[in-house]
């Protein structure tokens, strides 16, 4: 399946434009967070993690494709890792911040604690499944369920900010997401 991945988001980072613009939530909320080391995870062509570099954070940023770590070296204060979200495993109490955006592998939840170092900040904006989406993944395990988030996350985290809202996109399609900042407990 990892070559599949590769293969696919390479492709479509050669064909189609990736935004450049980092995602409302990471530009909102990542100054709240306290160090300096940042994990971007999928990262794509590096919107956010280029963001994250410029306000000061050094951040690995790691994705499957390798079109996209490629773009992404050379560039200060990022550290572009081709890795294999199905098998990469995080270095433990690392980071100061993790953010994701728009990809969901719920394996990756545990996995996301155990490399957030305690009272430190996890960013994360995904879409969440409606049967009058419009623009969202087809695979509906790629989606979060309504409170999918909030059940998950609660035990762990202190939840600072949780919305479930319907977003329409350049085109005029309609989508409904989830956002989420949490700061991990000690």
């Amino acid at each position: 399946m990892a070559e599949e991945d590769r293969e696919h988001w390479n492709e479509k980072y050669l064909t189609i434009p990736a935004p450049d613009k980092p995602v409302e939530l990471i530009t909102r909320y990542a100054k709240l967070a306290t160090g300096n080391r940042a994990l971007d995870i999928a990262c794509g062509m590096g919107r956010n993690s280029k963001y994250l570099a410029s306000i000061g954070f050094e951040v690995d940023a790691l994705d499957i494709s390798s079109v996209a770590i490629e773009s992404l070296k050379g560039l200060a204060h990022i550290h572009p890792k081709e890795v294999d979200l199905d098998t990469h495993e995080f270095p433990e109490k690392t980071y100061d911040l993790i953010i994701c955006t728009f990809f969901l592998k719920r394996e990756l939840f545990p996995k996301i604690t155990k490399a957030l170092k305690p009272d430190r900040l996890f960013l994360y904006e995904t879409f969440v499944y409606h049967p009058d989406n419009e623009n969202t993944p087809g695979n509906k395990s790629f989606l979060l369920e309504e409170g999918e988030l909030e059940a998950i996350f609660d035990h762990e985290y202190d939840i600072m900010h949780l919305r479930e809202y319907w977003d329409v996109d350049m085109h005029g399609k309609k989508s409904l997401k989830a956002q989420m900042v949490a700061k991990r407990r000690s």
